[in-house]
Formats: structure tokens, sequence, C-alpha cells
């Protein structure tokens, strides 16, 4: 069962949750998009999806009791729960906001977004300013090629970071490139001084705490893996016969979930030097037999 996540909340003197109202399987409660600063001029964290006339009505209210406007929006990445409402943002609130999204680093798998948008390309480490807030930019690949996360950079919340779908407040999250994700997470744990504002789920206040949790229970999970397929005659398997034996105790219509899972620790273990694949067969590189 999941927490029940208001509409609205002021999570901190310059940090206001405003939820994306679309619940489901993905998205859990919801995209949580922050409008981030203390004057007039504020930043938007992600921009719900496309066509939400309740976001955008929650957001317009929330921009008129705060009597502000946003002069900034950070993507947090491609995933249309979070830039798929981008223009209706714009376009119900100031359309010549700057919209700071890091380019896709080959060809995108979305539309471009319209000419008349105001777009700056982020670069990791980049800070990005509006009145009474600070955000630095982390580069944080692996649930998307595009993936960044927010470091708030001093006041009451100096430390807290706005992670996409990096790390969730509830559940854990998926991943494109695990070797890219875990890299992505080593990051987070050097930088993290406390709170987490996930794109999904509960504000996580004890945020090293959690994101060393995910780590701990990827490299779990891949050293089952990597055990198993060492124990396979000539250490050698596929993933489709591994997947029997490590998810043994899993549904067999699971099975071709969990192989997806699978084929990503095995792809982290090749890149790591671990395995090797040859036509789809997995094998232990001889060094790591010892």
């Amino acid at each position: 069962m999941l927490s029940k996540i208001p509409a609205v909340e002021r999570l901190s003197a310059r940090i206001i949750r405003i939820l994306g109202c679309n619940p489901g399987p993905m998205t859990l409660q919801g995209t949580n998009t922050y409008l981030v600063g203390t004057g007039k001029r504020r930043l938007l964290v992600d921009a719900g999806e496309q066509d939400n006339k309740a976001y955008i009505s929650s957001l317009i209210n929330v921009l008129k009791e705060q009597e502000a406007e946003i002069s900034d929006v950070i993507i947090t990445h491609w995933h249309q729960d979070h830039l798929g409402g981008l223009c209706d943002v714009l376009n119900a609130t100031n359309k010549s906001a700057l919209v700071h999204q890091f380019p896709y680093p080959d060809t995108a798998p979305y539309d471009p977004l319209p000419d008349w948008v105001n777009l700056k390309a982020l670069n990791h480490l980049d800070q990005v300013s509006v009145p009474g807030a600070t955000l630095r930019v982390h580069y944080t690949p692996g649930h998307t090629p595009d993936h960044v996360c927010l470091e708030v950079v001093g006041g009451e919340d100096d430390g807290a970071l706005f992670t996409g779908d990096c790390v969730l407040g509830e559940s854990t999250a998926v991943f494109e490139d695990l070797y890219d994700y875990m890299n992505s997470l080593k990051i987070l744990l050097s930088v993290s001084k406390g709170t987490l504002y996930p794109g999904h789920g509960e504000v996580i206040t004890n945020g090293a705490e959690r994101v060393q949790q995910y780590i701990d229970h990827r490299n779990a999970r891949e050293q089952q893996i990597f055990e198993t397929l060492l124990a396979m005659p000539n250490s050698t398997s596929t993933a489709s016969e591994l997947v029997k034996i490590v998810y043994k105790d899993t549904p067999s219509r699971l099975h071709m979930a969990a192989e997806c899972n699978l084929r990503l620790h095995l792809g982290k273990l090749v890149k790591d030097g671990r395995v090797r694949c040859i036509d789809d067969t997995f094998s232990v590189v001889a060094s790591n037999k010892l």
C-alpha cells in the first residue's frame, strides 16, 4: 500500500511539492514536481505529463498563492511523466521561461521540443539559481542516458537532492544501464547530506542510508548472479538458463521480465571485465574464477 501524498505540500521554506495528478503502476502516487525558491521568480523541477488539466490547475493555484511566476524549469530526464507536460506548463504560466535539460547523448527517443521553447543545455556541475535557492546539476545516467539529479546549495536544505527517478521514495528504481546506474548511485552517496526529494513517492529523510541500501541490494543480486554463473559447467551459461536458477522462487510467467533484469546485471559484469559474452552466451573471465 502506497502512502498518501497531498496534492500540494510545503516541504521547506523554499520547496513546495506539487503532485502530477497521474497515479499509476509506474508513477506510484504520481510524478512529484517541485517549485523551488522564495521570491517572485521560481524554479520548477520537472513538468508532469501532457494534457493533465488537474496538474496545471494545481500549479497555477500555487503560483497565485505565492504571487510567483516560473522563470526556470529543470527537466531531470526525458520520460514523458517528467517532460511531457512542459509545453502545457509554459503555455499556462510563462512561455519565455528558461528550460534546462541535459542533452540526450544519442538520437533522442522523443519528439524534439518546439522551436519556441527557450532551451538551455545542462552540463555536469552547472548551477541554476533563483531568488532564495541554487541547485547544482549532477549528471547521473543509468535510469536514462540523460538523467540528472539536483543538489541544493546552501541554506537550511544544503545537500538535499532532487533525485528524479534515480532513487524513489517507495519501491526500487528501474534502469537502462546498470553499470552507469551504479556509478550514479555512488555520486549521490558522495554528495548526499540528508534529505532526498524523489521523482515519485514520499520524501526520504535518511538519504545516504537509502542510497546505500540501493547499492547493497544491487551488489547482492550481482554477486548471486556471478556465483551462479561460476558454478555452471565451464562457468558458462545463457541468460535464459541462469534465470531459472537465480529466480527459481519467482513464478515462471514472470521469468521473461526477470531475464531482462538479469541481462542488465550481466551487462554490468561484462563492462566490469568479470564476464564475457559471445553469441549471447556468458562465461566467467578466467582471472575471476579463483
